[in-house]
């Protein structure tokens, strides 16, 4: 197969992102640089950066699930809940897409899972990616009465709900969270689906991401190690013929010097535009389709960065033309039970 899932590149959300043999940018709220663990948030500051990385071109906004502050940890995100905030940034943009990364399975009831990402999704006109994860925070599990060691086995349960209330009018189901009977989930997504990143290995085999996930969603590597990764995440494609996206975060410090040479930093690097356009294509050319951007240990003010971003290295990597996409409202998506 050379071609991604028509039924997903033909969403407005996953077509902006992905197609095979190119490479997409992303960004991770918040949209600003900070020191500490909690970013300021200045809600008008962040709405109008959104609206500009929407104008510019780059093909998404990420936001994290983080439910509690963890302070040995470091990093609260965005802060908002997640469901809250994409919908908040979908009022104010039109056609960026809008992800999650990475929404907790393990932590909530999938019923409430699924629902969230669907209302999000109907919202925003299909513009939902949504990110999946098995948490990597201690202070979570015990906080809502789970054991982090079944996080695996919750995680894959987690996964099968969502997509029976996605596509089935009244699905039966038995999972460790309870049992649903005679009863079903409104409302529905259109086409009964969700595109759905699985992140990391969520303490799953490859051959079951491969399966069960819509693409991969990965960490940051050298170029020759994230290869090996790229090429394993192909072959486990190939067993089941089909070809599905591969995504990966990168933490970037944009030096003022367009040709500063790269100097590691956590998950990723401080460097100049042009090393990074040369570290981008060369991800691109090992096969990853998408790279979200995260500003957090940025030395120079988020707004500057981004237009110099927008200006000197989108243009090396622009978003996917969709013209498979039609014009989704709620009104159509509402009146398609899949």
């Amino acid at each position: 197969m050379s071609s991604f899932d028509l039924a997903l590149t033909s969403r407005p959300g996953f077509g902006r992102m992905y197609a095979p043999g190119a490479l997409t940018l992303g960004l991770l709220f918040p949209l600003e640089s900070y020191p500490g663990p909690v970013p300021r948030m200045d809600l008008h500051e962040q709405v109008a950066q959104a609206r500009l990385a929407e104008q510019r071109g780059f093909a998404a906004l990420w936001a994290r699930d983080v439910p509690l502050f963890d302070p040995s940890f470091g990093d609260v995100g965005q802060m908002f809940d997640p469901w809250v905030w994409l919908t908040h940034i979908a009022a104010h943009t039109s056609g960026i897409a809008l992800a999650t990364g990475s929404t907790v399975l393990p932590l909530r009831n999938p019923i409430d899972t699924a629902k969230g990402a669907a209302s999000v999704d109907l919202l925003s006109g299909g513009r939902l990616v949504m990110g999946a994860a098995t948490g990597d925070r201690g202070v979570e599990f015990p906080a809502y009465g789970l054991d982090r060691d079944a996080s695996g086995t919750l995680f894959r349960a987690s996964v099968a709900a969502m997509r029976r209330l996605w596509a089935d009018d009244f699905p039966t189901l038995n999972t460790p969270y309870g049992t649903l009977q005679n009863a079903g989930m409104l409302p529905r997504p259109a086409g009964g689906r969700v595109p759905l990143l699985i992140t990391g290995n969520s303490r799953q085999d490859l051959a079951w991401i491969a399966e069960h996930g819509d693409g991969w969603l990965m960490y940051p590597r050298p170029v020759e190690q994230q290869r090996m990764v790229v090429d394993r995440w192909r072959a486990a494609g190939a067993a089941l013929d089909t070809i599905k996206p591969f995504s990966q975060s990168l933490y970037i410090d944009l030096a003022e010097p367009a040709t500063a040479r790269p100097v590691p930093i956590h998950l990723g690097y401080r460097l100049g535009r042009e090393p990074l356009v040369e570290h981008l294509t060369r991800l691109r050319d090992i096969g990853v389709n998408h790279v979200l951007l995260n500003l957090k240990y940025g030395r120079r003010p988020a707004p500057e960065v981004l237009h110099e971003l927008a200006e000197y290295v989108l243009p090396h990597f622009p978003v996917i033309p969709n013209d498979e996409s039609k014009e989704w409202n709620i009104d159509v998506a509402l009146a398609d039970r899949g």
